[in-house]
């Protein structure tokens, strides 16, 4: 009997050895197992145990009626993770099997370590009253110390996989681009956002150079890559590098972007992959112009004023010089004028800062529009030639809108109207719906250039020509267009019929 015994055990090692090289698939592995630990001792039935971070759980099953293991798995619950006391386990197993009266008379557990430690059990039972021989359990032992490498390389598998799916999924869900380079800059891999950012499929991406996917439009700032290895990146004091400049794209327009470079070396000191971090930094630039238009913007205005302030005032003070009440009187008024264009270009200013802080926030009263419009009318009348006309229908609906916040509104329109139409007419209409009111203010000047539509609401934006011929800060509009819709309302530019130009805003009615 030894030799078949010593055949036996030999083939049913080498089948474990064939599972631990062949199969990596946790489930299949562990059914593999147990099919042969139940052939390799003649029995029925069997399972496998594996100790999880919550406690023992039954992994695999083999003839194992589903109330045997309903009533196992509360018992297995009593083990603790990080022991495991196979011969008490052992007993309690064989009263449950007599006591459920399943037919499975007789089991043996053999524990699976892996390392100097239990990392699960497998019982295998059979339906006849013989015992385990001390040969049975030796072999099967012999097979389970295999068959625990095959499971902690399965897990290990099983780990990978998972931090790899893991690692798929954040760099798909980064808002970045990212690029992972070979050494030689083969683009290996790159995420959902880069992909997005270029305009090309990442199957088109992934495998060429870097060079051929990153092309700069005109020379950045900072080293490019190829520059910086030249040099001796990555094995400088800064491992990391940053360039900034416009990307290239096979549809314009080009993007400005910023790249971050970060090297990944071997335990050796040699470069294994590069990091590349795209991130679209079109808003910054768009704020950094926006600065520098707000510095221009406001040194140009704001110098005119107070020169004229300056020059009318050490006018008057000449002490070598006698001036007439009318000389006196004229410069006063120039002065005042430029004083309070002076203070509502700081007020703008203020509104402009909070709303970039929070928004405007209307102290809510009953307004009637038409006679506020005709109060504003009648004070800036004296600044136009023309005439202003309001033309309101009877019985106007009242509505509830903050009357301070109207006033600059329509105020900061009528000034618009003025500057590009002094000698025309300008008509303020209003017309009513049924869930709102709707106010127009047309005047009778160049009107506006289609090419100027999408952005004369937006801060600081001048068209060319009002650049040439009027003074203002570019906020007007911006802060109109916020009132407006801090009031639930809607401001556009209506259609400019002939000459001239129509701004309409809406309003909800009570």
């Amino acid at each position: 009997m030894l030799p078949d015994f010593r055949v036996r055990q030999r083939d049913y090692l080498l089948e474990i050895s064939r599972a631990l090289t062949q199969e990596l698939d946790l489930e299949k592995l562990l059914a593999r197992i147990l099919r042969i630990s139940i052939e390799m001792l003649a029995g029925q039935a069997g399972l496998i145990a594996l100790k999880e971070t919550s406690g023992w759980h039954v992994s695999a099953a083999h003839g194992i009626p589903p109330a045997f293991l309903s009533y196992l798995e509360p018992l297995l619950a009593e083990e603790k993770v990080g022991e495991l006391n196979l011969e008490e386990l052992n007993r309690m197993l064989k009263e449950l099997t007599y006591t459920a009266s399943m037919g499975l008379l007789n089991g043996v557990g053999i524990p699976l370590r892996a390392n100097n430690s239990v990392i699960g059990v497998t019982f295998i039972f059979r339906n006849y009253p013989d015992i385990f021989s001390l040969d049975d359990k030796r072999l099967l032992q012999s097979f389970a110390d295999q068959a625990a490498i095959a499971v902690v390389n399965a897990k290990l598998y099983q780990q990978v996989t998972f931090e790899k799916h893991r690692l798929d999924a954040l760099l798909d869900s980064a808002a970045d681009g990212i690029l992972i380079l070979n050494a030689d800059h083969t683009i290996e891999r790159c995420n959902t956002a880069f992909e997005h950012l270029l305009g090309v499929s990442k199957n088109t991406i992934q495998g060429q150079k870097h060079n051929e996917v990153i092309r700069w439009a005109k020379r950045p700032e900072g080293q490019t890559l190829e520059e910086a290895e030249l040099a001796g990146w990555p094995l400088t004091t800064n491992a990391h590098l940053y360039v900034e400049g416009d990307l290239a794209r096979p549809d314009p327009p080009n993007l400005p972007v910023g790249i971050t470079y970060a090297p990944l070396l071997t335990p050796q000191g040699m470069l294994r992959n590069i990091i590349a971090t795209v991130r679209d930094i079109t808003k910054f630039r768009n704020a950094e112009e926006i600065k520098n238009t707000f510095v221009s913007i406001v040194s140009h205005e704001l110098k005119t004023p107070v020169a004229l302030i300056k020059g009318y005032v050490s006018t008057l003070r000449r002490e070598d010089a006698s001036w007439d009440k009318r000389i006196i009187q004229d410069s006063l008024s120039v002065i005042e004028e430029e004083a309070d264009h002076l203070a509502t270009m700081i007020e703008d200013l203020l509104d402009a800062s909070r709303l970039q802080a929070g928004g405007i926030v209307p102290n809510l009263a009953d307004v009637s529009l038409p006679a506020l419009s005709q109060r504003l009318a009648n004070r800036f009348q004296t600044q136009t030639h023309g005439k202003i006309i309001v033309d309101f229908p009877e019985k106007f609906p009242i509505i509830l809108a903050d009357e301070n916040r109207l006033s600059q509104l329509i105020s900061n329109l009528l000034s618009n109207a003025i500057k590009y139409a002094p000698d025309g007419e300008i008509r303020i209409t209003g017309e009513t719906r049924p869930e709102q009111v709707i106010v127009t203010i047309s005047d009778q000047g160049p009107g506006i250039d289609a090419a100027d539509l999408p952005h004369i609401f937006e801060r600081f934006f001048r068209a060319d020509s009002a650049v040439r011929k009027t003074k203002g800060a570019g906020l007007g509009l911006f802060l109109a267009k916020a009132i407006v819709e801090a009031h639930g309302g809607r401001i556009w530019v209506g259609p400019q019929p002939g000459s001239g130009a129509r701004l309409c805003f809406s309003l909800p009615r009570k």
